[in-house]
C-alpha cells in the first residue's frame, strides 16, 4: 500500500570549512541528496548547483522531497569537488557527507553537523547545515532584472555582475536565489528567473528583501558592488506602472568618497506573483503519459543466441532491454487510460526485404504500431528478435523525430492533456550526435520527454552531452534547447538494486518537465478555472 505524503519540504544546505582538493585554486563543490525509505539501496533525489572556488559554499538550489510521517526516510547528503561535466561523480573528489534522517532534519529545523568521510574519519573541519521548511504556499515570482552604470571591479575587462536575493528570518538573512552572471557588462540583463515566493519571502508581503550585487571572480573572491532593500509589496506596486529601480550602495565606498551616489541602478522590469501548479495537479486533471519505447537492434550488442549478447535472454526469461522496459514502463502505464504503448526498434536489417531501418515497429505493423500495455511490449520485443538482423548504425533521430510527430498532435490540441515519454535503450555510440541534438532541440517545444537507459559498457560520454544538467543543449545550427528533456542512465548502476531503483532514477526528472513545459505554454489543468500567467524565461 502506498505512503500518504504528509508535505513537501524544502531543503536549504550550506557548509563550511570544506577540504581543499584543488592545487592552485580551491574546491568547487556541489551536493548530492540521496534518499532510502525501503531498505539497502540508495537513490539520488536531487543535487544543487556547483559553486566555483568556495570552501564555505552557501548553495541557492533547493532540495525538495516529500516528507512521511510514518516512515523513517534516511537521506545522505555527499559533498562533492566537481572539475569536469560528466553527471557521475566517481571521477570527483569527494569532501564528506551526512547521513541523517528527514525527521531528525524536520524536527530541528536546522541541523548542523560535521562532514565525515567513507572511512568514517571526519573530513577535516568541514561541517554541513540543512535547514528545513514545510512548502505551504505554491506561488513563484516571476522576475526580470537589469541593470546599469554598476562599478567596475576589474582591472581588464569590465565586472561580471549577478545578484543574489536573501530573505530575512529569525537567524538572520538566507539565501534565496542566485542569478546567472553576466560577463564583462557594467549594463547588464539577466535572463528572466523565478523564485518560490517561499522562499522569498515567506508568503509575506511586506518581510523584507535584500539583495546584492557582485562582480563575479573566478578565484571565488567576488567583489561586492552594492545591496539594495525592499519588499514584495512595493516591487509588486512599482513595476505595475513602471520598472522599479534601486540605488545600489556599497557602504565602504560610501564611507570614504564624500559626493557618493551609488554603485548603479538595479531596474526590476517585472515581479508577478503567479500559482504554479504541480505535476499532480495537472495528473489529477486528467493530463495522460504516453509512453513509447525505441529498442537498439545495432550489431554491437551481439548475436542474440549467443549468452554474450545483450539481447540474449538467459533462462530466467530477462535481459537488459527487458528490465528497463519492464520496471519503467510498469511505472508509466499507470498514467495513460488505455494503455496501448507503441513500440519501435532501430538499426537492424527487417524482413522482407532485409534494408537497414531505423523506426520500425515491434510488431511489423506500421498502421497500428501499439501494444497493449508493458506486457504487450514485452512480448512484441521477444518475436521481433528472431526475425530482424541485427546492424547498425546506432541512429537516434529518426525515431525520436517519429514520436515528435505524435507530440506535435497532442500541442495542436493547446490544452494540458497529454505528454509523451519516450525511452530509448541502447548499448552504443550515438553514430547520428548531430542530428540527434537538432531532433532534441526541436522536441524540446513540444510536449515529450526523453529518457536513455545504456546497457552493456560501453563508452556513454555523448549521452552525458545529451542529458545537459543546465537545459542548454546546442543544435549544429546554434539553436539552444529551451529547456531540458533528457534523462540519461547507465543500467549497470542499478543491477544489484532493486527493481524499483531504476524506475525511480530515469523518471525522476519527468515531473518537473511536465510542469515546466505546461507552464511554459501557460496552460492549466483540465479542470482548474484558474489560469497560468506568463512565466519567466524558462526553467530546467
Amino acid at each position: 500500500m502506498a505512503t500518504q505524503c504528509v508535505t513537501k519540504v524544502e531543503l536549504t544546505v550550506s557548509c563550511e570549512h570544506l577540504l581543499d582538493m584543488d592545487v592552485g585554486s580551491k574546491s568547487d563543490p556541489l551536493c548530492v541528496l540521496q534518499m532510502n525509505s525501503s531498505g539497502t539501496h540508495w537513490f539520488e533525489v536531487g543535487r544543487t548547483e556547483k559553486i566555483q572556488n568556495c570552501l564555505n559554499p552557501k548553495f541557492s538550489k533547493k532540495l525538495l522531497v516529500d516528507y512521511h510521517f510514518e516512515l523513517v526516510q534516511k537521506l545522505k547528503f555527499g559533498i562533492y569537488d566537481i572539475d569536469n561535466k560528466t553527471v557521475e561523480l566517481s571521477d570527483d573528489d569527494f569532501l564528506g557527507e551526512l547521513e541523517c534522517t528527514l525527521g531528525q532534519i524536520v524536527s530541528s529545523g536546522k541541523l548542523t553537523r560535521p562532514l565525515i568521510l567513507k572511512n568514517k574519519k571526519p573530513a577535516g573541519k568541514g561541517t554541513i547545515t540543512i535547514m528545513a521548511e514545510e512548502i505551504k504556499d505554491n506561488r513563484v515570482v516571476n522576475f526580470e532584472a537589469q541593470a546599469r552604470k554598476l562599478d567596475n571591479k576589474d582591472f581588464f575587462g569590465k565586472s561580471d555582475p549577478y545578484l543574489e536575493f536573501y530573505r530575512q528570518n529569525e537567524s538572520g538573512w538566507q539565501l534565496a536565489h542566485r542569478t546567472e552572471v553576466v560577463k564583462n557588462n557594467l549594463n547588464p540583463c539577466w535572463r528572466p528567473f523565478k523564485i518560490p515566493l517561499q522562499s522569498l519571502c515567506g508568503g509575506d508581503m511586506d518581510k523584507p528583501i535584500k539583495v546584492e550585487c557582485y562582480d563575479y571572480d573566478n578565484d571565488g573572491s567576488h567583489d561586492l558592488i552594492g545591496i539594495f532593500e525592499t519588499n514584495m509589496k512595493r516591487l509588486q506596486e512599482a513595476t505595475r506602472v513602471s520598472p522599479a529601480e534601486f540605488d545600489c550602495i556599497n557602504i565602504k565606498k560610501k564611507q570614504k568618497k564624500k559626493n557618493y551616489k551609488n554603485s548603479g541602478v538595479v531596474s526590476v522590469k517585472l515581479c508577478q506573483v503567479v500559482r504554479e501548479y504541480t505535476f499532480l495537479d495537472y495528473i489529477m486533471g486528467g493530463c495522460e503519459i504516453n509512453f513509447t519505447v525505441g529498442v537498439d537492434f545495432t550489431g554491437s550488442n551481439r548475436d542474440p543466441r549467443s549468452p554474450d549478447s545483450l539481447h540474449y535472454i538467459s533462462p530466467t526469461g530477462v535481459n537488459e532491454y527487458l528490465s528497463a522496459i519492464w520496471s519503467v514502463g510498469l511505472v508509466i502505464q499507470d498514467y495513460d487510460s488505455d494503455k496501448m504503448f507503441p513500440a519501435f526498434g532501430f538499426g537492424a536489417q527487417i524482413p522482407p526485404n532485409w534494408q537497414v531501418s531505423h523506426e520500425f515497429p515491434l510488431n511489423f505493423n506500421p498502421s497500428n504500431p501499439y501494444c497493449a500495455g508493458v506486457e504487450g511490449m514485452v512480448e512484441a520485443y521477444r518475436k521481433c528478435l528472431p526475425q530482424v538482423k541485427l546492424y547498425g548504425p546506432t541512429n537516434f533521430s529518426p525515431i525520436i523525430r517519429h514520436v515528435s510527430g505524435f507530440a506535435q498532435q497532442a500541442l495542436r490540441d493547446n490544452k494540458a492533456s497529454q505528454y509523451l515519454v519516450l525511452l530509448i535503450i541502447t548499448d552504443g555510440v550515438i553514430t547520428d550526435m548531430d542530428q540527434t541534438c537538432a531532433a532534441i532541440v526541436a522536441a524540446a517545444h513540444l510536449p515529450m520527454s526523453i529518457i536513455i537507459v545504456g546497457v552493456g559498457d560501453a563508452d556513454f560520454a555523448d549521452m552525458e552531452i545529451l542529458d545537459g544538467d543546465d537545459g542548454r543543449l546546442r543544435s549544429p545550427s546554434g539553436e539552444t534547447a529551451i529547456r531540458d528533456i533528457v534523462q540519461f542512465v547507465p543500467f549497470r548502476k542499478f543491477q544489484n538494486a532493486p527493481k524499483e531503483a531504476l524506475a525511480q532514477s530515469v523518471l525522476a526528472e519527468v515531473p518537473g518537465q511536465v510542469v515546466s513545459f505546461f507552464n511554459m505554454l501557460k496552460l492549466s489543468p483540465l479542470n482548474s478555472s484558474t489560469p497560468v500567467a506568463a512565466p519567466a524565461g524558462q526553467t530546467n
